[in-house]
């Protein structure tokens, strides 16, 4: 990212297995790629990414392709304490 400079730029799941100081290190790296005319999207599972983050604007959380929730950063913590049930999303039942 850093060196193409993209004007948007989608990253899914970076924090995937990685443990904690990892984790610092990628949002580090983010946050230092983060520039006023691009636009940066993390997709994640997990707040703990979110909270490594120089600059957060907008939580969304998205079920069946659509925008069902956004807010600000604090919604990313409100998920990671109530789940997606208070949102009437169902989550798929692991086999």
């Amino acid at each position: 990212m850093a060196v193409l400079q993209p004007v948007i730029s989608i990253l899914d799941e970076p924090d995937s297995g990685l443990d904690i100081d990892a984790v610092q290190s990628v949002a580090k790296a983010i946050s230092l790629t983060a520039r006023p005319d691009a636009t940066i999207i993390v997709i994640t599972h997990y707040a703990r990414i979110l909270k490594f983050l120089s600059r957060l604007d907008f939580v969304h959380v998205l079920a069946d392709g659509k925008v069902i929730k956004e807010g600000p950063k604090e919604l990313a913590d409100e998920l990671e304490q109530k789940g997606y049930g208070w949102l009437g999303i169902q989550e798929p039942i692991q086999s």
